[in-house]
C-alpha cells in the first residue's frame, strides 16, 4: 500500500469560515475513483487543565454527492423553523430510506429496558 494512502485526501477546494469560538472548515475532496464529496470540520479552541495546554477539538462530517439535496433540505428546514418558530410545509424524506430510529431497533429485537439502570455519565455510554 503506498504512503498516500494512509494519508487524509487532500482537499481541491476550501472555504474557512470564522464564527465565534468556532471555526468550520468546508473541504471538497476526492475518493479514490474521483467521486468529490464534501467534509464539515468544526474546530474549537480548548484549555487542557492537566497539561496546562490549548488544543483544537474537532468533528468532522462527510457528506457525500448522492446525499446533498435531502442533508440541504434538512439543514434548510431546521434553520427555518429557528428563524420562523413554524415547520416548513413541504412533504418530509421518505421515511424508508433514512435509519432506523433507535426505537424501531428495540421493537424490532423485542428488547425490554429499564431506563433506570442508565446513568447520567455520557462517557459510561
Amino acid at each position: 500500500m503506498e504512503e498516500t494512502e494512509n494519508k487524509e485526501r487532500e482537499a481541491i477546494f476550501s472555504r474557512v469560515v470564522r464564527a465565534g469560538k468556532r471555526t468550520y472548515f468546508f473541504d471538497v475532496k476526492s475518493t479514490v475513483g474521483e467521486e468529490f464529496y464534501l467534509t464539515i470540520t468544526e474546530s474549537k479552541r480548548r484549555f487542557n487543565n492537566e497539561q496546562g495546554k490549548f488544543f483544537y477539538e474537532k468533528h468532522k462530517l462527510f457528506l457525500y454527492r448522492e446525499d446533498f439535496e435531502k442533508f440541504t433540505l434538512g439543514l434548510s428546514d431546521a434553520i427555518e423553523f429557528i428563524r420562523t418558530g413554524k415547520a416548513p410545509e413541504h412533504p418530509e424524506i421518505e421515511q424508508e430510506e433514512i435509519a432506523p430510529t433507535k426505537t424501531e431497533v428495540i421493537e424490532d429485537k423485542h428488547l425490554d429496558i429499564s431506563f433506570e439502570d442508565l446513568t447520567s455519565d455520557p462517557e459510561s455510554k
